[in-house]
């Protein structure tokens, strides 16, 4: 091996650091197109998903803050589980092929799969928050009632607006899932 090749191998080495060093590293060795647009697309999601459950977290810890243990502890911990079911899947893609081009195993299939896999987790989220809308809710003290769909995806959402809320988790579990078993066929 040149010795350039061999500095600039070792540089990847280097600049390849856990989860914030991954995105950088999978953009610049990977060939395809759609999974670096999958890199830049989920990490921001990945981010803005972090975010949302962060506030949240703190608005949870601020309204049962002069609770004691037990229920409230209890779920303070499933809300931090869920955020981590969330974000996980987001990041995995990502996290999968840094590993395969540090492994020097990386190849353009694989990194199709997985961006694949990584956008149709991100319409899996969608599709949970339109089973999860309940026909009737409050916001700001007053009822609101769930809108009637329209458009060209009407017939699918009144589909999803018919099933129970408690399904609302198969499809991003599902897609989840199927990003672990495609990197363990593929990989």
């Amino acid at each position: 091996m040149s010795e350039t090749a061999q500095e600039r191998s070792d540089e990847d080495e280097r600049s390849y650091s856990g989860l914030f060093g991954a995105f950088p590293y999978a953009f610049r060795t990977s060939d395809s197109r759609l999974f670096r647009a999958y890199v830049v697309v989920g990490g921001l999601f990945a981010l803005l998903v972090t975010l949302v459950f962060a506030l949240a977290l703190v608005t949870l810890l601020g309204q049962t803050a002069g609770a004691g243990a037990g229920t409230f502890t209890f779920s303070r911990s499933l809300f931090i589980l869920v955020g981590l079911f969330a974000v996980a899947p987001l990041v995995a893609p990502v996290l999968f092929v840094a590993r395969q081009h540090r492994r020097d195993a990386g190849e353009t299939r694989y990194d199709l799969t997985m961006a694949g896999l990584g956008f149709l987790f991100l319409l899996s989220l969608y599709v949970a928050t339109v089973i999860s809308i309940p026909p009737e809710f409050v916001l700001d003290g007053e009822t609101v009632q769930r809108g009637t769909p329209s458009g060209l995806f009407a017939p699918v959402i009144a589909v999803l607006y018919t099933l129970p809320s408690v399904t609302s988790v198969v499809p991003p579990t599902l897609v989840g899932l199927s990003i672990y078993v495609a990197h363990r066929r593929l990989g």
